[in-house]
């Protein structure tokens, strides 16, 4: 199949990136769809630092931006929410 981790991370974003336009169709609370749609953009993000910016081979600076951008997500939703 595909061995290259670039074009493994293209389709996983593209995948994500369909998964968040599905989402929008489904008749589900706004609250929910805003989490799922928030979720599914720090799961791309996640993806973005490992792969394209290959932070991948340093754990601590991956799990550092993670810790900062799922802050940020937990305080984007709070705010959503108000």
């Amino acid at each position: 199949m595909v061995n290259n981790p670039l074009t493994r991370a293209w389709f996983a974003l593209l995948g994500l990136s369909l998964g968040s336009a599905l989402l929008t169709m489904m008749p589900v609370s706004p609250a929910v769809m805003g989490g799922g749609i928030l979720l599914l953009a720090l799961i791309k993000a996640r993806v973005i630092l490992a792969r394209y910016l290959d932070l991948a081979h340093s754990p601590s600076w991956l799990s550092g931006f993670t810790m900062v951008l799922t802050g940020f997500a937990l305080v984007i939703f709070g705010l959503y929410l108000i």
